[in-house]
C-alpha cells in the first residue's frame, strides 16, 4: 500500500489550500492518521492527528487547520485556511497500524507574504 499526497501549492497569505492523502489499497489495523510538516531548517513536527475518537492539533495551526477523511476513497484531508507565511513547509501524511507505519512522498506548501 502507498500513500500518495497531493494538493500543495502556492498561496497567498491569508488563503487556503486542501491537501489529501489517498491510499491505494486497504489499511488494516490503523491506530492514527497524522499531517506532519517540515519547514526549511526545521525539524518535521506533526501538525494534526485523528484517531478513531479523537483529533487534535498542534497550537500553531489550531482554529485554522482542519483534518478529516473520506473512508470510502481510503482518503485524508486537511484542510488549511487563514494560511500565513510560516505554514510553508513540506506536509506528509502518516498512516501509524498495529503493524508498521506508512508514509506519503510529501507536497509542498508556500504561502507568500
Amino acid at each position: 500500500v502507498q500513500l500518495q499526497a497531493s494538493g500543495g501549492g502556492l498561496v497567498q497569505a491569508g488563503g487556503s489550500l486542501r491537501l489529501s492523502c489517498a491510499a491505494s489499497g486497504s489499511i488494516a489495523g490503523i491506530k492514527a492518521t497524522r499531517w506532519y510538516r517540515q519547514a526549511p531548517g526545521k525539524e518535521r513536527e506533526w501538525v494534526a492527528v485523528m484517531t478513531s475518537g479523537t483529533i487534535n492539533y498542534s497550537d500553531s495551526v489550531k482554529g485554522r487547520f482542519t483534518i478529516s477523511r473520506d473512508r470510502a476513497k481510503k482518503t485524508v484531508y486537511l484542510q488549511m485556511d487563514s494560511l500565513e507565511p510560516e505554514d510553508t513547509a513540506i506536509y506528509y501524511c502518516n498512516v501509524a497500524t498495529v503493524y508498521r507505519e506508512y508514509w506519503g512522498q510529501g507536497t509542498l506548501v508556500t504561502v507568500s507574504s
